[in-house]
């Protein structure tokens, strides 16, 4: 994957806000919108994320941190938690928004997996700095290439 973390527009990887369509705009701005609702008091890292359903409505949460650091939830656990408690159970996108100027924000790797239990294809995934002024455009299987597999249970 080209970890372009600067931002500079290369047109595949990296585009102009500008460019996207209208449709990512908009799950770009759900993730925007609900990171304000962060609550992080001890790393001062707000994140939002939206996920796209399959019935194209979106679903948004923000991370939540504890005191104790373990039980703290990550914005794209929150997001799925709630579209699951919501019966939805596949995505077709994903928006991470985080508060940081410098690199792009991608899933930590326990959101990978949990994104993956929940998308049997790749989907994309838009990152956007604090500033939706460039998008990074990635998707599940780039950023997990060898994701552990529900299915993988039913071949004893």
């Amino acid at each position: 994957m080209n970890n372009n973390i600067n931002g500079t527009v290369d047109g595949q990887t990296v585009v102009e806000y500008s460019t996207v369509d209208s449709s990512v705009k908009e799950l770009i701005e759900s993730a925007i919108q609900v990171r304000n609702n962060a609550y992080c008091p001890y790393s001062n890292f707000p994140v939002g994320a939206a996920l796209r359903t399959t019935t194209g409505e979106i679903v948004t949460g923000c991370n939540v941190e504890n005191g104790t650091f373990g039980p703290s939830v990550c914005a794209e656990r929150t997001a799925v938690c709630k579209a699951i408690s919501e019966g939805h159970r596949e995505f077709t996108a994903v928006a991470v928004a985080a508060y940081q100027e410098n690199e792009f924000t991608a899933p930590c790797g326990t959101c990978r997996q949990t994104l993956a239990e929940f998308s049997a294809k790749d989907i994309p995934i838009y990152l956007v700095k604090p500033a939706p002024v460039r998008v990074m455009i990635t998707s599940l299987f780039k950023l997990l290439p060898h994701a552990f597999s529900p299915t993988f249970l039913n071949n004893k």
